[in-house]
């Protein structure tokens, strides 16, 4: 057998495509024959800082030297310690508190289980098309597709779902969308959960894989002030939509409220396996999440990652990638809106903040037929929705005006193809 056979790889895994990259860099990946194709997956957001970032891979390599693993319930690495201090200085003043671990998942279900220890509650609201991640409690959370939790049920119950405010998707304007959907939230905490049982309401402000959809700020300012009403804590899950992914250094900012609850991890480390949630002190100190009751191996342990995360925060600081997210966003966002006019029986809708931007096609197989033009002339994308009729633009925050026009181009091209 080949050394490069894929036949013992577990077939769980789908892929959208069979290459095998040998070598990355900036926005782009080649294989072995030096075939260069342009990422906008980014590692579906994970690689903010772009492939194989200098200052990301010698942060790496520099800690590598000296500290690969410090386990946290016998040292404390000085890199986690860092890092805490780092994500100190880009999260509300009100966030003082920080816990690592490896996925996004496992933030989940850290942000979960302190919910429940610090407010003495169960019950957990989510929203429809939501993605939180594929453990057993992360399953029970997620409704973005039937295909994350087929097959696997009973899953953990005290799940409910509220509808995610969606314009597009109902039709209607802003406005009834989101008077709609806090009204539906509502009836779920008088019929369903109320608000005494109720520990948190887990919302990504920008629905991932339920379709690239950003929760319109007066929504989430009245869920703010719904949540503290009712003593429930608001979770805002960042996995895909942090660390400079919509223009700022979290997708919450855009409706200028603070979370209770914070979720980190994708962009955190580019590249990396580590996450993160932020919280206040009031809520993990005074034996409110009790000491030992949560915790992993190499969560914090891990001194490479945390190193990873440092260059990597400092990577958008210097070099200025929020602001280019926003503005290659807008550029993408414009020449997509062009082609909405040109193609208005195929494209539905162009959304987006900063480069988190969703192009809504007329069926799942006109997206498919797209993602595979694009593929033929070496441009990787992603689709996403819970009817798979979405095209998200993810590109490395790196991304500069002449690689968008070009993959612009690419996609016009497919649009005329199929």
């Amino acid at each position: 057998m080949s050394r490069s056979s894929i036949k013992l790889l577990s077939p769980v895994w789908t892929h959208l495509t069979k290459i095998q990259p040998v070598r990355g860099s900036g926005i782009y990946l080649y294989d072995a024959d030096g075939t260069q194709y342009m990422d906008f997956t980014s590692g579906i957001g994970v690689l903010n800082t772009g492939h194989c970032h200098p200052k990301v891979v010698k942060a790496i390599q520099d800690q590598a030297e000296n500290l690969i693993f410090g386990q946290m319930n016998i040292v404390i690495p000085p890199a986690t310690v860092e890092l805490s201090h780092k994500l100190d200085e880009i999260t509300p003043p009100s966030i003082d508190r920080y816990f690592f671990s490896n996925s996004g998942a496992e933030a989940v279900e850290a942000s979960v289980k302190l919910a429940r220890h610090a407010t003495g509650k169960q019950n957990i609201i989510v929203f429809q098309g939501s993605y939180h991640g594929r453990t057993a409690q992360t399953m029970a959370m997620t409704t973005a597709k039937y295909i994350y939790r087929v097959n696997y049920q009973p899953l953990p119950a005290g799940v409910f779902v509220a509808p995610y405010p969606f314009s597009y998707y109902y039709g209607w304007e802003e406005e009834q969308t989101v008077d709609f959907c806090l009204q539906e939230l509502k009836t779920l905490l008088h019929g369903q959960s109320r608000p005494e049982e109720t520990a948190a309401i887990v919302i990504e402000p920008v629905l991932g894989e339920g379709g690239y959809v950003q929760a319109p700020p007066r929504f989430m300012k009245e869920l703010r002030k719904l949540c503290s009403e009712h003593d429930i804590l608001l979770v805002a899950d960042e996995v895909q939509a942090g660390f400079g992914r919509t223009g700022k250094f979290f997708s919450f900012e855009h409706s200028d409220i603070e979370p209770d609850i914070i979720i980190m991890a994708k962009g955190l480390g580019s590249g990396m396996p580590i996450s993160a949630i932020a919280s206040r002190s009031d809520l993990m100190d005074n034996n409110k999440w009790i000491p030992g009751s949560h915790g992993g191996t190499y969560g914090g342990g891990s001194a490479v990652a945390s190193a990873a995360a440092v260059a990597t925060v400092n990577v958008i600081h210097e070099e200025g990638l929020l602001g280019n997210a926003t503005d290659r966003g807008a550029q993408l966002v414009q020449g997509l809106r062009a082609l909405q006019d040109k193609y208005p029986g195929m494209v539905g809708d162009v959304r987006g903040y900063g480069l988190m931007v969703a192009t809504e096609l007329d069926s799942k197989e006109t997206v498919k037929a797209v993602q595979q033009a694009c593929l033929r002339r070496n441009l990787l994308i992603l689709s996403c929705g819970t009817y798979e009729k979405i095209i998200r633009w993810i590109p490395p925050l790196i991304v500069d005006a002449s690689q968008i026009d070009s993959a612009l181009t690419i996609i016009e091209e497919a649009f005329k193809e199929v």
